[in-house]
């Protein structure tokens, strides 16, 4: 029984997974399902004229017995292979699962069927069964920590650039945690500086740091100053700009997850009976030396509590942003700086 394979290790070499008769794409995020879909088709869908051999289904829309009866059919036009990909097939699992078992006990050789699901416990016998004789990838964006390292891969693989550790850091921090985004700016710094080329912090600064990313920072300074008409304003610039609601998300998180740790950091130290410190939490956070003093006033304005929350906020918004909230991203944004600009009558940090 083989384990579901990360997607960013089956993408940097799809050729030690090969694809099996059924493969699951399991997880939240649609960049890497994508690039996951991508390279399966090329692999069952090689021969000329083998894009007649695809066939996409809608998985709230579907029904067993089509997918069954596609995945047998030859096509008129093209390869001998079938690739059949059942999407947001959650729906489509739960209600056909014995049938989805029966047909991994003794699948089609002449198809290939992907489901692209959210959710994919390991437990089931569905799970197990694909795990037995399948392929499941796992499509789960890398942690904040292994971004930069991924985003350096990535760069090499798919855009043939290198890009520096610093310049890697700083494209994280100014686009946001948003795989698809990332790939989106590599592909314009790719095509700027020519294949083979190395990407400097000075490159993505002048290329990527745009006033986009300036007018979040603005946004962000605004609303941790209270003043919620100009952060407000900042946001409508933004939106009407065509900026992503997720992507400025991203631009402004990564700041607050370093107030959500420092506050974390003065609280610990509180509880050991020492005497906090705001400097100090503030650079183990991770906060830049050249905005520290400004980070220190911030800081004390977001207060204890408000810092103590932070992380879950800032999930709150992230989740409400991908689907899970019936509010229009806009307002979900601004309940954040709302959030942000109205601090509580209650003991700054520090």
């Amino acid at each position: 029984m083989s384990k579901p394979v990360p997607a960013t290790d089956y993408l940097a070499k799809p050729d030690s997974y090969p694809v099996r008769p059924v493969c699951v794409a399991a997880g939240d995020d649609p960049f890497l399902k994508r690039q996951v879909l991508e390279t399966i088709r090329q692999e069952v869908l090689a021969e000329e004229d083998a894009e007649f051999s695809l066939t996409v289904f809608e998985g709230p829309k579907a029904t067993a017995a089509e997918v069954f009866e596609e995945l047998t059919t030859v096509a008129m036009f093209g390869g001998d292979r079938r690739l059949v990909v059942v999407d947001e097939a959650d729906e489509f699992v739960s209600a056909n699962r014995p049938a989805l078992e029966d047909y991994v006990a003794g699948p089609s050789r002449s198809g290939v069927l992907l489901l692209q699901v959210k959710s994919w416990p390991a437990n089931t016998r569905l799970a197990k069964a694909v795990a037995a004789e399948g392929l499941t990838v796992q499509c789960t964006a890398p942690t904040a920590g292994r971004l930069a390292t991924w985003l350096r891969k990535w760069a090499k693989q798919a855009h043939r650039v290198a890009l520096e550790p610093a310049a890697a850091e700083m494209l994280v921090e100014l686009v946001g945690p948003e795989l698809g985004l990332l790939d989106q700016e590599l592909a314009k710094l790719a095509v700027s500086t020519g294949p083979d080329a190395t990407i400097s912090p000075e490159t993505v600064q002048q290329m990527v740091g745009s006033w986009r990313a300036k007018t979040a920072w603005d946004m962000l300074d605004a609303a941790m100053a209270g003043d919620v008409r100009q952060a407000m304003s900042q946001l409508d610039r933004l939106l009407l700009a065509g900026e992503s609601p997720i992507a400025v998300l991203g631009q402004i998180a990564a700041s607050l997850r370093r107030f959500a740790a420092a506050t974390r950091l003065i609280l610990q130290t509180e509880a050991s009976g020492r005497r906090p410190a705001l400097k100090p939490a503030l650079e183990e956070a991770g906060v830049k030396q050249f905005v520290l003093e400004k980070a220190q006033h911030q800081l004390r304005q977001l207060g204890r509590h408000r810092g103590a929350v932070l992380y879950r906020w800032l999930l709150e918004t992230d989740l409400a942003l991908k689907g899970d909230s019936a509010l229009p991203p806009r307002l979900v944004l601004e309940n954040l700086l709302i959030r942000l600009a109205s601090p509580e009558a209650k003991q700054p940090v520090g």
